[in-house]
């Protein structure tokens, strides 16, 4: 039988999830939580990495080896880098690349390690999942390029410079490090995320009852690919 992880980077983000889980079970682990539970018949594994690609790459790791997960889900926030996208719009990770990611002083392109990529692609078979489930709940769903970094960046010289250099759409903390996970590890990965900010942000915006209300909505389209994904 399958086993499907589901991360989030903040408590936020994965506990409307581990609120529709049956017969939950907490480990702690690696000075984090991990709720293992039961949906619609269906083992999941959901756990909150912490903020940043360091701890999303150890909350990915231990997933994959420890729980032994064979699909991952990631679903969380990011800030618009085009146009396109306003607060509140869902995009789903084509690729991710690391956009802190320099040794440019050795004549490789930013994003690049030797026998690493510069932009890892997220998986098709999960990406077309994600639509289908936009189409039946009538949602619009963007697909483009995020880019990852250490970084909240709210300069907008430096998010142009990120949109130019890595053709992304939007920039967050933690994907472009699952991604390198899981494509090691050979794990098919997906990346969700709820735009909740960019350069038209109105001045009332208030972020904690955007967290909790894009939560939900996250929550619920992660679940029902979780119904979609064949056991």
């Amino acid at each position: 039988m399958r086993k499907i992880a589901i991360m989030g980077a903040m408590p936020e983000e994965i506990e409307p999830i581990i609120g529709k889980l049956e017969n939950v079970k907490e480990t702690v682990y690696a000075a984090n939580k991990y709720y293992e539970g039961i949906y619609n018949g269906k083992e999941v594994v959901v756990a909150y990495s912490k903020i940043g690609k360091v701890f999303a790459t150890l909350t990915a790791t231990i997933l994959i080896e420890k729980f032994a997960c064979d699909t991952l889900l990631f679903s969380g926030v990011a800030g618009a880098i085009s146009d396109e996208l306003k607060i509140g719009d869902l995009i789903i990770a084509e690729g991710v690349s690391q956009h802190d990611l320099d040794i440019t002083a050795f004549g490789h392109p930013y994003g690049y390690v030797p026998e690493g990529e510069v932009c890892i692609p997220t998986d098709m078979n999960l990406r077309n999942i994600a639509k289908d489930v936009a189409k039946e709940k009538g949602l619009t769903l963007k697909e483009g390029i995020i880019a990852t970094g250490d970084q909240f960046v709210a300069n907008e010289e430096r998010k142009n410079w990120i949109g130019s250099t890595f053709k992304a759409d939007a920039l967050e903390m933690e994907g472009a490090a699952v991604a390198v996970v899981c494509s090691s590890l050979n794990i098919p990965f997906f990346i969700l995320r709820a735009i909740s900010d960019s350069a038209d942000m109105d001045a009332s915006f208030n972020f904690d009852e955007f967290l909790e209300s894009s939560a939900k909505i996250s929550a619920d389209f992660i679940l029902t690919m979780v119904d979609a994904i064949d056991s």
